[in-house]
């Protein structure tokens, strides 16, 4: 079982809780740019792998598509050496339920390659949300990016040193979002 989601990352960090020594105030100095977001999905396998691509501003079903057919390839390869189903957990997203995307699901489920919808509006259900909020917490907070190009690096770098702390492999799929 994996779970699928999107999530962003902003040039911006938002100001955590923390000290300072007494008499000084905490400052982060903001860019002039607010820029665009960097979003992020990812497919996360709980001790075992996760899966992401980056795009800056958001995903669209081509781009979802491309990923999850990568997705069902290996489904399929798992599927005929031990007999076992992938399953993908995800929300209701419009990228997770286009015509576009539903038309891939017939061929995808062929593959082996099952998808588990939750419930509307609980997106705390999904587990890689523990993920994200790990990342964020203590990979990006607090810092203020010029551009995209260094969040994009700094997400890249947060998502390595998550890896290496939670003992599992890491991919990042390289395309150019639709």
């Amino acid at each position: 079982m994996k779970y699928l989601d999107e999530a962003g990352c902003c040039l911006w960090s938002p100001v955590s809780y923390s000290y300072s020594r007494i008499g000084e105030q905490k400052r982060l100095e903001q860019t002039e740019r607010r820029g665009r977001r960097i979003s992020i999905l990812g497919l996360w396998q709980p001790d075992k792998s996760f899966e992401y691509a980056l795009a800056c501003g958001g995903f669209k079903s081509p781009s979802y598509i491309k990923l999850m057919d990568s997705v069902a390839a290996e489904a399929l390869e798992t599927l005929t050496q031990t007999g076992r189903l992938t399953v993908i957990v995800q929300d209701n997203g419009s990228l997770h339920t286009s015509q576009l995307t539903q038309h891939q699901w017939q061929r995808w489920q062929e593959q082996g390659l099952f998808l588990f919808f939750l419930p509307q509006y609980c997106s705390e259900m999904n587990r890689i949300e523990e993920a994200w909020h790990q990342l964020k917490t203590h990979e990006l907070a607090g810092q203020m990016f010029e551009d995209e190009y260094d969040l994009a690096l700094a997400v890249m770098a947060g998502m390595e040193a998550r890896s290496i702390n939670g003992g599992y492999t890491l991919k990042r799929f390289k395309f150019n979002s639709g």
